[in-house]
């Protein structure tokens, strides 16, 4: 992924991860000018956090750099891009590439080291795969449960909202009336 980062500016980026999963990231700042060195004002702040705000990785005043880490909690991880301010401001393009999961295994080393043939190296990628998707549907249905809970819980409350509103408003009629009973019985219309 490509973006623009103004100096002075911040921008971050979100990615679900599960618990126990591996995540690799990497981030350079594109030189606008080829054949040249980075210009000095080209530089960043760049920090990865966890959902409870723990840092997985601080790199400052950096033209690139990349982080690796397992996930200890599930949730939202944030990877977020300083850039200090500059006269006149600057804007930098950065190329951000963040895998999780399967994808972040380097499946070349793994063949490498092994010296497995293709087929096994397919296999195993294949079996990682079904074994991502099966936890996957296990969160999936974990979650489908809870919003079933909450959707009962909604249902729920809103009919004892309803009823509540209703004997409020016949409430509110009963009241009506007997004020204008007593009302027109005091002044002697009835």
């Amino acid at each position: 992924m490509r973006f623009e980062l103004e100096s002075g500016k911040t921008k971050c980026i979100a990615e679900d991860i599960k618990a126990n999963a591996m995540t690799v990231g990497k981030y350079v700042i594109i030189n606008p000018n080829e054949g040249y060195p980075l210009p000095d004002s080209h530089k960043i702040v760049a920090r990865v956090s966890s959902p409870k705000g723990n840092s997985y990785h601080l790199g400052e005043q950096v033209e690139s750099g990349t982080f690796t880490f397992t996930a200890a909690e599930g949730g939202d991880y944030t990877t977020c891009f300083w850039a200090k301010r500059n006269t006149p401001p600057v804007k930098m393009t950065i190329d951000f590439d963040w895998k999780s999961g399967v994808a972040a295994k380097d499946w070349s080393n793994v063949a490498k080291k092994g010296q497995v043939e293709t087929m096994e190296i397919e296999l195993k990628k294949l079996y990682d795969t079904v074994t991502a998707i099966h936890e996957e549907m296990f969160y999936l249905r974990g979650r489908e449960e809870e919003m079933q809970q909450l959707n009962k819980e909604t249902n729920s409350n809103m009919a004892t909202l309803g009823l509540f509103s209703l004997l409020l408003c016949l409430s509110v009629a009963g009241l009506q009336i007997w004020h204008l009973k007593t009302f027109f019985e005091r002044k002697k219309l009835l």
